[in-house]
Formats: structure tokens, sequence, C-alpha cells
């Protein structure tokens, strides 16, 4: 079997703690020139793709500018920075919970995004922790929902990064979340949901079919307030949307929900009220390069559970 060779190292610096973009020219294709492959390739457009290459702002594995009628060279590496979007800052803070000479696992906000995609570029967690920490090589291990708050875990070393993204592959991180939802005293729990997800690229809301279970969710009530409870949710499948799929189904949905049960109005950029009252309560794994047992527990409060009022009146 063939061994992948791993790319060579950026010539280009992070900016803001965001990557430049790396594009690889495909082998077996017979582009005329790199510039000709970028355009066909890249969303962005004949005009800006030649903007960079004028200006010298893509480079090659040497750092050397590419110029417009530079010839294609199969698996070749071109390098270059995107334009970053002009972006709303999230006004919360990122607390780092635990930190060694490995692993980061920091307490995400509401609203901020885990890693660089779309809209959401130098304001995620990553390019965030990157800054605040000084660490350039801060990778993430899983992603949270932007929506959701709570605990992230981040590797420190890219070497190692592939080893704790299997923990969480291979399931082997205990995760347990906290929900703030209706109350309905004839739903009986706790109980374990099982359902066939899928989820659609270009459609905003997954969906369950019928056939075989994919995602598999633990739904308990830890106590409730009136109309209002609080859940303790304990996924041990990590389809997307799964624990905001399960609790609409089961008639109970998670407030500030934007997507379950029907689909909302976008929110619009800078609209911080209502977050989705979902945390990512406690991480449990055993470190896989040290052998330590950590258990991290968020000691965020769902706002509405703490002040409802406050947070449905935004």
């Amino acid at each position: 079997m063939r061994r992948r060779v791993p790319p060579p190292p950026s010539p280009l610096p992070q900016r803001d703690g965001v990557d430049p973009v790396r594009v690889r020219l495909p082998i077996g294709e017979g582009w005329a020139t790199v510039r000709d492959h970028l355009v066909a390739r890249l969303a962005a457009g004949a005009e800006v793709i030649d903007g960079l290459l004028e200006a010298g702002r893509v480079v090659d594995a040497a750092g050397h500018p590419v110029t417009r009628d530079m010839a294609y060279v199969p698996g070749m590496f071109v390098w270059f920075h995107r334009e970053l979007p002009d972006e709303e800052r999230v006004p919360y803070p990122i607390d780092v919970i635990y930190r060694d000479e490995h692993v980061v696992v920091a307490d995400k906000p509401h609203f901020l995004a885990t890693t660089p995609r779309g809209s959401h570029v130098a304001e995620t967690a990553l390019a965030r922790l990157r800054r605040q920490l000084g660490i350039p090589t801060l990778g993430a291990a899983h992603r949270l929902d932007r929506l959701t708050a709570g605990l992230v875990m981040f590797t420190v070393r890219p070497e190692e990064r592939g080893v704790y993204q299997s923990l969480f592959r291979d399931r082997r991180v205990a995760k347990e979340y906290e929900a703030v939802a209706p109350y309905d005293p004839a739903l009986p729990l706790p109980r374990t949901v099982r359902s066939r997800i899928v989820k659609e690229r270009g459609v905003l809301a997954a969906r369950e079919i019928e056939g075989e279970p994919n995602a598999v969710s633990r739904i308990e009530l830890l106590e409730h307030r009136g109309e209002r409870a609080r859940y303790r949710l304990t996924p041990s499948t990590g389809q997307t949307h799964q624990l905001r799929v399960h609790m609409s189904a089961l008639g109970v949905p998670i407030l500030g929900d934007p997507l379950y049960p029907v689909v909302t109005d976008p929110i619009e950029s800078g609209d911080f009220r209502r977050p989705l009252q979902l945390l990512a309560r406690v991480l449990e794994f055993t470190d896989p390069i040290t052998g330590r047992e950590h258990r991290f527990v968020s000691p965020r409060v769902l706002q509405a559970w703490s002040s409802y009022e406050e947070w449905a009146a935004g």
C-alpha cells in the first residue's frame, strides 16, 4: 500500500490565528497554468484570483510568488490567504478549563464557531485561542455546533491530533450535555431514544427517517420549575444536531432552537439574543498519550434556567 506523503510546511505564517489556504494541484488533469486551475476550482472568480496573483500573494512551497503564466505542475502545492470576512465579534470570552503540553480544553460560549468555516473565520474558538494562548499549532480534536456552548478539546502538537481525534471517532469520550426545554409531565423519563437521522448538504435541518438507528441519546429529567425543565442528555453517537432532533421529536424542543421543530428566519449578524439552551457540560476520557484520567465540567449556567425572563426578553 502506497504511503501518503504529508504536504510540505506552509511558507506563509498564520494571520489573525487563521491558516493560509493550501491547494494541491491534482494529478491527471491537463490545465495549462496554475491560474487556470485556481479560477476553475475556487468560487472567488477570475478577477479575485488575478488580483491575488498580480499582488504576489499566491506562493509555492519555497515561498516564491506564483505568476499568472506559471505552468501547471501536477501534485504541486500553492498557498494564499483568503480575504477575511467582516465578522461581528461574539461578545463573550472563551475560557480555558485545562491546559498541558498535549491538549487544551476550553469552555466555548454560544454563537462562537469552533473552527473557521464559511463566514466565520477569525471569529472562531480555534483562531481566538491561537491568538490568546500564543499557540499557532493548536488544532481542534472535534467540533461543537456554533449555537451550542460548552467544552471543546484542542490539540497542541499537530503530530498528535489524529490520536486525540480517534478518541471521538471511536466513542472513547464520555460526553454529557445539559438543556433547558419545556416540561411535559406526561413524558416518561429517563429514556433512551434511538432513530435514524440524515443531514443533507444545503438543507439546514436534519431529519429522522425510517431505517436502522444511527443516533442514540439518553434523556433524563434533572428538575423542573413550572413549564420549564432542565435535562441531562447523554449521546452515545454523534450525528449532526442529534440531541436537538431527539428533544424536538419528544415534543420538548430545546429553548432558543431556530431549526427544530420548525426552521425560523435566519438570525441576523450581531444578534446574540436568546441563545440556544444547550450546553456541552462534561468531557471524560483517558488521555491516549499520558494515560491520565480526565473529567472536565463546564461551570456555565444556562440563562433560561437561572433567569428566564432576562433570556426571553433578549
